[in-house]
């Protein structure tokens, strides 16, 4: 059998697996924490690499998109606010908002009750381009989920919140574990 066809019948095989798993018959594989980080950590990437593809073909660079969907929803915030809500460094968020300024998508202005502050405002060509953005988007997520049933998705969408959310409990002490004879 060539490789594309045992590689084409692998993902079957798994695509039925998990149809299996989701549908609660079956076991799941055991998996450690590494395997599970290591997998949301590639899906991620692999996930911004196919949007960042999208975007370029619209004339924008990978991280642009969040300070203009960020901008859209509040227009004339500072470096910083844009900074902390992106979770990029200060230096980083000056860089990106001299680029877009020279794209001619974003400009900077003194803030009207404090000079001392320059806030950034989007452009006319740059609230052209939101809606190049939400077409990337869309297509980076239908290549992502290519495959998988509604329900699936469903069951993904609710499984990485519950991830994420437990990942945003600050100051949470991790569980005990249990021993054999309390399982028993």
């Amino acid at each position: 059998m060539p490789k594309k066809n045992k590689a084409e019948k692998k993902a079957r095989d798994g695509g039925k697996k998990l149809d299996r798993l989701l549908a609660g018959q079956g076991q799941a594989p055991e998996a450690g924490p590494q395997d599970i980080g290591s997998a949301l950590v590639q899906a991620a990437r692999s996930m911004r690499t196919v949007l960042s593809r999208n975007l370029v073909a619209c004339g924008l660079y990978a991280g642009q998109d969040g300070v203009m969907t960020a901008l859209a929803e509040t227009d004339g915030l500072t470096a910083g606010v844009l900074a902390a809500r992106l979770g990029v460094k200060a230096p980083t968020m000056t860089r990106t908002i001299g680029r877009m300024e020279a794209q001619g998508f974003l400009e900077r202005r003194a803030d009207e009750g404090d000079a001392r502050l320059t806030k950034v405002y989007l452009t006319a060509a740059g609230r052209d381009r939101l809606a190049a953005i939400a077409v990337a988007a869309q297509a980076s997520e239908a290549q992502a989920i290519r495959g998988l049933s509604d329900k699936q998705v469903r069951t993904l969408l609710k499984l990485l919140r519950v991830v994420d959310g437990n990942l945003h409990v600050q100051g949470a002490a991790p569980p005990e574990p249990v021993s054999e004879e309390e399982e028993a």
